[in-house]
């Protein structure tokens, strides 16, 4: 068994405000391979969004062991943390997180300049993302132009153009209508024919189905991690 991309042994995450202590995981232990495509599903307040930040390297945990690619990453330091999300990780949110007055292009290729890459390879490699999501006709638009769909493909591309380890998708389809969100999670399933390892945050049932893998929490506990899962995504294209 090759060693896992994500592996958490008895996680616990605290919160200490006031010295009033609020405990949000209780113990979480699970292994993501390389290439899986996961949904962590569960309601409002169930830890799921807790657990994300940890796993994409946005918080640390209070106890407990998370290893990424085999290195003991759970006392990282906020340097450390921020180095780690800009060279392994893509995030695709909700609300886009797009600027609004900025070209398509310049939106996907905007987290590159970070990492130093020359602008003539920015463009290819933002090029090359946008096209993976059907939208490298539109690269001179302006992103308050597009329709939700348009824009959530935008952050797609934004997510992959920097071949990261992991895409984290949180809570993708929350701004969308349902024919829409249909469309953008076929284009994550399409991803992950392709290798990519994905995340999806949700707390919708149907959304979840379409991932091959769905952990769940409540009360900061998993309840349920299924593997194997039969995608029934015929019952919402009618």
């Amino acid at each position: 068994m090759p060693t896992p991309l994500i592996k958490l042994k008895d996680i616990h995450k605290d919160y200490v405000n006031d010295d009033v202590v609020t405990s949000v995981l209780h113990g979480v232990s699970f292994a993501i391979q390389e290439g899986e495509f996961v949904a962590i599903m569960g309601p409002s307040g169930s830890g799921k969004s807790t657990l994300m930040h940890i796993l994409g390297f946005l918080d640390t945990v209070s106890s407990g062991v998370y290893q990424f690619k085999g290195q003991d990453v759970s006392r990282l330091v906020d340097d450390q943390l921020a180095i780690m999300r800009r060279k392994e990780v893509g995030f695709v949110f909700q609300s886009f997180n797009l600027l609004p007055r900025t070209s398509v292009l310049e939106n996907v290729a905007l987290p590159m300049i970070y990492d130093q890459i020359p602008e003539a390879e920015r463009k290819v490699l933002a090029e090359k993302a946008l096209k993976i999501v059907g939208l490298d006709h539109r690269l001179e638009h302006l992103s308050n132009q597009l329709s939700g769909g348009e824009r959530q493909r935008v952050a797609i591309a934004r997510a992959v153009a920097g071949n990261p380890s992991i895409i984290f998708a949180d809570e993708p389809t929350g701004n969308l209508d349902t024919r829409t969100g249909v469309e953008v999670l076929k284009m994550f399933q399409e991803l992950h024919t392709k290798g990519r390892t994905i995340i999806m945050i949700t707390h919708e049932q149907e959304a979840a189905e379409f991932a091959e893998r769905i952990i769940s929490i409540r009360d900061g506990q998993i309840i349920s991690d299924r593997t194997g899962h039969k995608r029934r995504t015929d019952r919402y294209t009618k």
